[in-house]
């Protein structure tokens, strides 16, 4: 069986704010620190994966599949690479 290695993370609030967290753990059903765990899990996993998105205006858009529906042919170095990628997977 795998050990598991717990980490404690520790924040000081003031008085408003425990009971403001207490009052929605309670509301979830879960433990005060499942319910801080859990949250910050999710706003965690929400900024990082906010974090993986490109953000493009019209023009770049249009720009970025203009470009996918009308490739332009490929240069030197393109074709050179192409060469090169082929000859090192045999």
């Amino acid at each position: 069986m795998p050990t598991i290695n717990n980490e404690r993370i520790t924040a000081r609030v003031s008085e408003q704010i425990k009971e403001t967290l207490i009052a929605a753990a309670d509301l979830t059903g879960a433990t005060l620190n499942q319910f801080l765990v859990q949250s910050a899990l999710e706003k965690a996993k929400s900024i990082i994966e906010k974090d993986k998105i490109i953000h493009l205006g019209n023009k770049d858009a249009q720009l970025f599949f203009d470009s996918l529906e009308n490739p332009p042919e490929p240069n030197t170095k393109l074709k050179n690479a192409v060469k090169n990628y082929r000859i090192n997977i045999q």
